[in-house]
């Protein structure tokens, strides 16, 4: 049986996590030099979800998507906060 590219990045690298069809309550689109930084909150989660692409997109507030990601700590302003790094996102 051929595996999924998820099952192969989650077998791969321990600290990966998949949630699948979840629900976007806020999505925020920040120019960022020669990036754009996406970042979404999921419904039921307080942390920040993050990824940056080179150009703006749809919004996908309210949309269910499948999202792949690092737990990660960032400091803002002396502040330890809980962030997602997204490795990879889809529409469910």
């Amino acid at each position: 049986m051929k595996k999924h590219a998820v099952d192969k990045l989650l077998t791969k690298h321990d600290n990966l996590v998949h949630s699948d069809g979840v629900k976007i309550v806020s999505h925020t689109q920040r120019e960022e030099g020669n990036w754009v930084l996406q970042t979404l909150m999921i419904q039921d989660c307080s942390a920040p979800f993050k990824y940056k692409r080179t150009k703006r997109f749809r919004s996908l507030e309210g949309q269910r998507v499948n999202v792949t990601y690092y737990p990660s700590v960032e400091t803002v302003a002396g502040f330890e906060i809980e962030v997602m790094k997204v490795v990879r996102i889809k529409r469910a």
